[in-house]
């Protein structure tokens, strides 16, 4: 199947779902058993992760449906559900980890993962090294022998620098390492990291597969080795998706292919008119042919979302937050992916090396709205911005 019938079609189960389209909603923590035989089936069904009833956090028929749709599109083994973006992330991570091991994560990681790695996961004894998201094969140089996990974010959420993901997975499975790829910019329908070498595919469902800004969810999709870890971390610590939740991701993801084209093509006409004013110094976007990373992205994704960030020439924190303030249809929020656009002011932090460009930026999401009306809001919002600078 190509991927736009894998998106409508995959984790459809007819005999599971009694002829129903839409898995229903399954609403269950205590599951019962006609007999004592039964249970003890159920139970070794549940220790190995086997989609059968046993108890609501295992899952029911609503989070299967969302599972296999994910796994079909991703091209992994199996799928994890996480109740947010922030836990598929950290839970990655643990399910390849233990006390004294060493792990590489990039630069331009999302700043909650930063935070997670820098705290709590240290203090369960694991040391972690930041790298430059350009490092490619030259990982190398970094890995030590208890290097476990090499953890990837392409493109990075603030500063959208495309990672060989080919070539760090070459060098990270010849030392014996994982490689984690968050993969949440392009969804799984622009880009399969698993196909490109990595072991783990992580989502925020949240952004793209819900699309609609209601629902916080997160998925790690794995191959058959790697997920095996992610599911036992799972599991011994309780984590659990609500039904409802996993019914509205499953119903957002069945319109992906079509939202996302529509932020491709919003988001490219954007990028370049931005290109063409005199406040920008460039516009991080890697479908654009001026990216350092255009040529990685035309050789591993098949599109681009609708997520970009902005360097201007001369900035100040108060020329950005006078364009902010007054936008119409970009209103200040965090996250993105859903059907509206966004807008929030980006000052990048880094471990290894300073980011050099003029701060703050902006980071756009260009939602479904006509691109006229977005633009003709920026052109009014650089118009303060211009006014605030002199």
């Amino acid at each position: 199947m190509k991927k736009d019938t894998k998106v409508v079609r995959g984790g459809l189960n007819k005999k599971r779902n009694a002829g129903v389209v839409n898995t229903p909603v399954v609403r269950a923590s205590t599951v019962v058993f006609e007999n004592v035989a039964a249970m003890r089936e159920a139970t070794g069904h549940a220790k190995t992760f086997a989609k059968s009833l046993y108890y609501g956090r295992r899952g029911t028929p609503t989070h299967w449906t969302l599972q296999e749709a994910i796994t079909t599109l991703a091209g992994g083994a199996d799928t994890v559900l996480a109740p947010s973006g922030l836990a598929a992330c950290t839970l990655a991570i643990l399910g390849c980890v233990k006390a004294g091991d060493h792990i590489l994560v990039t630069d331009s990681v999302y700043e909650p993962t930063r935070y997670f790695c820098a705290g709590l996961l240290q203090n369960f004894g694991v040391t972690v090294d930041y790298y430059d998201p350009a490092i490619g094969a030259g990982i190398t140089d970094l890995m030590k022998p208890n290097t476990t996990l090499v953890f990837c974010e392409s493109p990075g959420s603030l500063t959208f620098e495309i990672q060989d993901i080919p070539a760090i997975a070459a060098v990270a499975h010849a030392r014996g390492a994982k490689v984690a790829v968050d993969n949440t910019w392009a969804s799984p329908l622009f880009c399969q990291p698993l196909a490109l070498g990595a072991d783990l595919s992580i989502e925020a469902g949240t952004k793209y597969i819900v699309g609609h800004s209601d629902v916080l969810i997160g998925a790690i999709t794995g191959t058959q080795d790697a997920i095996k870890g992610v599911q036992k971390a799972a599991g011994l610590l309780g984590i659990a998706v609500s039904p409802d939740d996993a019914y509205l991701a499953t119903r957002g993801l069945r319109t992906l292919a079509v939202r996302l084209r529509h932020h491709q093509a919003s988001a490219l006409t954007v990028a370049k008119w931005l290109q063409s004013r005199p406040e920008v110094k460039r516009v991080l976007y890697p479908a654009l042919p001026e990216d350092p990373g255009h040529a990685l992205w035309k050789r591993d994704f098949s599109g681009a979302s609708g997520l970009l960030g902005v360097v201007f020439k001369t900035t100040s924190q108060a020329a950005v937050d006078a364009m902010i303030d007054g936008m119409e249809l970009f209103p200040l929020g965090y996250s993105w992916g859903g059907f509206e656009s966004l807008i929030v002011p980006a000052a990048p932090a880094r471990t290894t090396q300073t980011w050099t460009e003029p701060q703050p930026g902006i980071r756009l999401h260009i939602g479904l709205e006509d691109v006229d009306d977005l633009i003709d809001d920026l052109d009014k919002g650089l118009a303060r911005f211009r006014k605030v600078l002199g």
